[in-house]
């Protein structure tokens, strides 16, 4: 194994400060929770949380919290997605995979609008709060 230069190591403390950043919640409202389940993680949930970092990345998004969960017990909808932010009721994505999640975070996320194809569970109309 090759010794790392000082160069290297000042790189790698910067990028493991970003992966920090990113499960830190304070001033964050929007929180997004993959099911990371032995279900989930066969069906490419992995796949989809890097996907989701990626495009957060992309769109310069620091306000999202993205947690892992157990099985969220819709295993035949895997990998799922639960996006909670304000504005938007708390809706679940099922059949998630790469392509998905970056529209989650462009539609969904910044823009505001419902992914309607993948949406697997909202709340209904009456229950939400005004």
């Amino acid at each position: 194994m090759s010794k790392m230069t000082l160069e290297e190591l000042r790189k790698l403390r910067e990028a493991k400060k970003q992966e920090a950043a990113q499960r830190d919640t304070e001033g964050k409202d929007t929180l997004v929770i993959v099911g990371m389940g032995t279900c989930g993680i066969a069906a490419g949930a992995k796949d989809v949380v890097d996907a989701l970092l990626d495009e957060l990345k992309k769109v310069g998004n620091e306000n999202v919290i993205i947690r892992q969960a157990g099985c969220m017990g819709l295993c035949h909808v895997e990998p799922t997605v639960e996006v909670r932010s304000p504005g938007i009721p708390n809706t679940i994505y099922g059949n998630v995979d790469a392509e998905v999640a970056r529209k989650i975070v462009r539609q969904h996320i910044v823009d505001g609008r419902l992914v309607n194809k993948h949406v697997y569970d909202k709340p209904a109309a009456d229950i939400i709060e005004q």
